[in-house]
C-alpha cells in the first residue's frame, strides 16, 4: 500500500407552469424526478423559511419550490414525504483530509466500501460538497473520478493535493507512524521551497495534477513546541501564482506570525483560529477584513488535540475557548466564516460539538447555516448555482429531522443528503 501512495506521489506532475408539467431534460447528475413535499424549507439564511413547502428537482436542477397545498407534480415524479421534515441547500465542509489510510488505493477498492466510508465521514451529516486540503493528490482525484462517474454516491470534492510547507517545517504529526518515511522523504526534498521560483513550480505541478485549491503551511509545526514560519517571499509567490491561474489559497497559520504571513501574501482562506496566539488585537480584525480573508473555525479540534496531549478536561475547553473568542471577534466584525471541521485528520467526524462551539461564539442558527452554505458558494464564485433553494440551482438538498433554528445541534440531525437530483444519502442498497 505505502508503494502504491509513493508512485501515485511521484506522478503528480502528470416558465414554471413548463416546469410543473414536467418538460425538459435530464442529465446524468439524476435522471429521476423528485419532489419533496410538506416540508418546512429555509430556501437561503436571509430569506422567510416555507412553511408545508415542496421542491421539486429535474435533471439534477431545482425546478420550483412553493408551497406544496395543491400543488400537481407531474406523474413521472418520485415524492419523498418530507412532512414535519426541514431543507436547506447541502452543507459544504471546507476542511476535510483523505489521508486515513482507509482511503489508500482509491482507484482499486471496492465501491461498496468506498460508499460505506463516504457516508461515515461526510454524507450522513449533509455534506454534498468538500473541500480536501490535504492529501495524495492522485489518490484524491481517482476518488474523485468514481463519484464524478456516478458509480459511487459521494459529495463533490475539491483538492488541494499535498500541502507546501517552510522549509524544516514539516509537522512533527505527520511523523509518528501515520505517513510512510518515503512520503516524508518527498515531501521534505520537494515540497519545503526555499525560494519563489521553486514554490511556483509546486503550485503549477499540484493544478496541472488537478488540484483545485493550494493550501500553505505559513506557520508550521516542527515539534510539538516550535512553529516553523514560511519564508515570506516563498507564500506570496506561491499565492501571486494560484491567483494567477484561478485558485483560492488555503493556509494553515498556527500562530500571529503564520496569519500576517498568509495576509501579506494575499491568502483567501485562513485554514484555522489559532488559539496558541490568543486574542486577536483590532489592527489584525481590521486586516483580516481587508484583505476579505475567509476563516475556518475548526473548533472541535482544538479538543480533539488538547485530549491527545493529555490535557485535563477543562485545559481542553479552556484551549478551545481562545478559538471560540477569535470567531467571536471575527463575525462581529462582518468576516466571512466558512464551516470546517478536518475530519480526516481528527477521527471523529461527528460535526455537533463544532456547532455548539460555533453558537457559543454568538453565532445564530442562520449564521451557521450562511457557514454552510450560501458563504462558501460565494467564496468559490458559484453562487449562481450552489448555496440556495431556488429554481435553476444545483439540487444539492439536506433535509434534516429537526428544526436546526431551534437547536443548533439539529444541523446534524440529517435524513437525506442529495447532490444533483441524487439521493447520496442514505445509500440505497443494491
Amino acid at each position: 500500500m505505502k508503494s502504491r501512495l509513493l508512485v501515485g506521489l511521484l506522478a503528480l506532475p502528470l416558465g414554471m407552469a413548463l416546469i410543473l408539467s414536467g418538460r425538459g431534460s435530464a442529465s446524468a447528475a439524476g435522471n429521476e424526478t423528485l419532489a419533496l413535499t410538506g416540508a418546512t424549507i429555509f430556501p437561503s439564511p436571509t430569506d422567510a423559511p416555507i412553511a408545508n413547502g415542496y421542491v421539486l428537482i429535474r435533471g439534477g436542477t431545482i425546478a420550483a419550490i412553493g408551497k406544496a397545498h395543491g400543488v400537481r407534480f407531474p406523474a413521472d415524479a418520485k415524492r419523498i414525504d418530507c412532512t414535519g421534515l426541514f431543507i436547506t441547500a447541502g452543507f459544504q465542509n471546507s476542511h476535510v483530509h483523505f489521508t486515513e489510510q482507509k482511503w489508500d488505493d482509491a482507484a482499486q477498492q471496492p465501491a461498496a466500501k468506498l460508499a460505506q466510508q463516504l457516508v461515515e465521514m461526510l454524507t450522513r451529516y449533509g455534506f454534498t460538497s468538500v473541500v480536501d486540503t490535504a492529501s495524495t493528490l492522485t489518490n484524491t482525484a481517482a476518488l474523485r473520478a468514481r463519484i464524478e462517474s456516478g458509480e459511487i454516491p459521494g459529495p463533490r470534492i475539491r483538492t488541494a493535493g499535498l500541502p507546501l510547507y517552510p522549509k524544516g517545517g514539516t509537522p512533527f504529526y505527520l511523523k509518528d507512524g501515520t505517513v510512510p518515511p518515503e512520503i516524508i522523504a518527498y515531501i521534505e526534498a520537494n515540497l519545503e521551497p526555499t525560494e519563489p521560483d521553486a514554490a511556483v513550480a509546486v503550485v503549477k505541478q499540484d493544478i496541472a495534477g488537478g488540484a483545485d485549491v493550494i493550501k500553505l503551511f505559513t506557520g508550521s509545526l516542527a515539534t510539538p513546541t516550535n512553529i516553523v514560519p514560511m519564508d515570506p517571499r516563498v507564500a506570496a509567490a506561491a499565492v501571486a501564482e494560484a491567483h494567477a491561474r484561478g485558485r483560492l489559497v488555503f493556509a494553515h497559520p498556527s500562530n500571529l506570525e503564520g496569519l500576517e504571513i498568509a495576509l501579506n501574501a494575499g491568502v483567501d482562506v485562513a485554514a484555522h483560529t489559532a488559539p496558541a496566539s490568543g486574542k486577536w488585537d483590532d489592527s489584525l480584525i481590521a486586516k483580516m477584513k481587508e484583505h476579505h480573508m475567509s476563516l475556518i473555525p475548526t473548533l472541535k479540534l482544538w479538543i480533539y488535540e488538547a485530549n491527545k496531549g493529555g490535557a485535563t478536561a477543562e485545559q481542553a475547553q479552556e484551549f478551545a475557548n481562545r478559538g471560540v473568542a477569535q470567531l467571536r471577534q471575527y463575525k462581529q466584525a462582518g468576516g466571512q466564516i466558512l464551516f470546517g471541521t478536518d475530519v480526516g485528520y481528527m477521527t471523529d467526524y461527528d460535526p455537533t460539538e463544532e456547532y455548539i462551539l460555533m453558537g457559543r461564539a454568538g453565532l445564530t442558527a442562520m449564521q451557521i447555516l450562511d457557514s454552510l452554505t450560501t458563504a462558501p458558494a460565494a467564496r468559490f464564485n458559484e453562487s449562481q448555482r450552489h448555496g440556495r433553494i431556488a429554481p435553476g440551482m444545483a439540487a444539492d438538498i439536506v433535509v434534516l429531522g429537526a428544526d436546526p433554528a431551534r437547536d443548533v445541534r439539529n444541523f446534524a440531525n440529517v435524513r437525506y443528503a442529495i447532490r444533483n437530483g441524487r439521493v447520496i444519502y442514505p445509500v440505497a442498497a443494491d
